[in-house]
């Protein structure tokens, strides 16, 4: 009974955890992939300024 109570809390921990993780790397690709943006805007033409426009696509912000 001690084993399946940490073997839940463990995973428990785990789950919740990953929530957080994976919205960190949601956002830290979403900023990379401006930053590509704003670079091949400034090398191509496409914005004079290299601005790129703002989109949340739904995503949770913290």
């Amino acid at each position: 009974m001690k084993y399946t109570f940490i073997f839940v809390v463990a995973i428990a921990a785990t789950l919740l955890t990953s929530c957080n993780t994976m919205i960190g790397v949601g956002r830290d690709m979403k900023m990379g992939g401006e930053g590509l943006e704003k670079s091949a805007a400034k090398v191509s033409g496409g914005h004079p300024d290299g601005a790129v426009s703002e989109d949340n696509s739904g995503a949770p912000v913290y």
